[in-house]
C-alpha cells in the first residue's frame, strides 16, 4: 500500500498538484489536520477533491470545530473513528492538546486520552498493522519547538499500539523517527510544497518505508 501524507496546508493548496506529480500511482492520501486556515468548513471540499484516491483526514486545531461534520459529508472523516482497508487499521483523532493560542479546535489531555484508549481498544488482538492520525505528535516526538516539547502526552501513552503515527502541528519539526515499536511521520507543511509516502508492505514481515518528498 502507497500513502501519501500531508498535513498543515493551511487553505493554500497550491502545491497539492506538484506533490501529486512527484507521488505517481497512490493507494490513499491521509491528511492530518489543519485543511483550513481558521475555516471556512468548505474550503476543505475544495482540498479533498484534488484527489483521486481514498482519502482519510482529520481536523487540525486551527479547523472549525464542525469540520468533521463536513468531512463526514464528503465520506473522508477519520476523526473519533477506525477504518480497516487491505489488513491495515486507519485510527484517527484530530485537534490537539490545549496551546497559548486558544485556538479552536483544542482539548484537554483527558478527553484525547478517554477517547484514544476507546479506538484503540483491541488495536493489536486484530493482527492488522494500525496506523493513528493525529494532528498533534506525540509528547517528546518530533515536537520541539524554542520552548520546549509541546506534543500530546495522551497520544505517548498509546505508542506500544500502534505501528505508525501521521502527525502534524509543529510546523518545524518535519522529519520520521522511531518511538518504540512505533515509526512517527510528520510530513511537513504542505503550503510549503511537502509531504511523505509511506510505503506499507505486509507480506510475511510487516515493513514500514518513508519518504519526505518536496514539490
Amino acid at each position: 500500500m502507497k500513502i501519501l501524507t500531508i498535513t498543515d496546508p493551511h487553505g493554500n493548496y497550491s502545491k497539492i498538484e506538484p506533490l501529486l506529480q512527484k507521488s505517481g500511482d497512490i493507494d490513499l492520501v491521509l491528511i492530518a489536520g489543519d485543511l483550513t486556515n481558521f475555516g471556512p468548513d468548505e474550503k476543505a471540499e475544495e482540498l479533498v477533491s484534488m484527489f483521486e484516491a481514498p482519502v482519510l483526514a482529520v481536523p487540525g486545531n486551527c479547523d472549525p470545530i464542525s469540520l468533521p461534520d463536513l468531512l463526514d459529508r464528503l465520506d473522508v472523516n477519520l476523526h473519533n473513528t477506525s477504518v480497516t482497508r487491505d489488513d491495515v487499521t486507519f485510527i484517527g483523532f484530530g485537534g490537539s492538546n490545549p496551546t497559548p493560542f486558544n485556538t479552536p479546535f483544542e482539548l484537554e489531555e483527558e478527553e484525547i486520552e478517554k477517547h484514544l484508549e476507546s479506538l484503540l481498544n483491541g488495536a493489536e488482538e486484530s493482527g492488522n498493522i494500525t496506523v493513528l492520525l493525529t494532528h498533534a505528535p506525540p509528547y517528546c516526538t518530533l515536537d520541539e519547538v524554542s520552548a520546549g516539547n509541546v506534543g500530546c502526552k495522551s497520544i505517548v501513552k498509546f505508542m506500544d499500539k500502534v505501528d505508525l503515527v501521521v502527525c502534524g502541528h509543529i510546523h518545524e519539526a518535519r522529519g520520521v523517527m522511531e518511538h518504540g515499536k512505533s515509526v512517527i511521520v510528520n510530513p511537513g507543511m504542505a503550503s510549503d510544497g511537502y509531504g511523505a509516502l509511506i510505503d506499507i508492505n505486509k507480506k510475511n514481515t510487516p515493513k514500514i518505508d518513508v519518504q519526505i518528498i518536496k514539490a
